[in-house]
């Protein structure tokens, strides 16, 4: 089974749509420092992962179904 890094996920996505990393961090809202620490992790709270998705208009959780097949 392929490791799932989903921070690496994450920050790939963000950068596919051309978005900053500042407005990222308005948009969930926190400070930039921790949206870095949020691409470094390698497992993220449901919750959270929820809320990214839906900013980013993007499944991560179908992406995490795939990589696990």
């Amino acid at each position: 089974m392929e490791e799932i890094h989903i921070g690496h996920i994450i920050q790939s996505e963000l950068r596919r749509q051309g978005r900053s990393v500042t407005w990222f961090a308005r948009q969930i809202p926190c400070d930039r420092r921790n949206v870095y620490d949020i691409f470094n992790r390698a497992s993220i709270d449901t919750a959270l992962l929820l809320r990214i998705s839906c900013i980013l208009q993007h499944d991560f959780f179908s992406d995490i179904s795939h990589i696990m097949q």
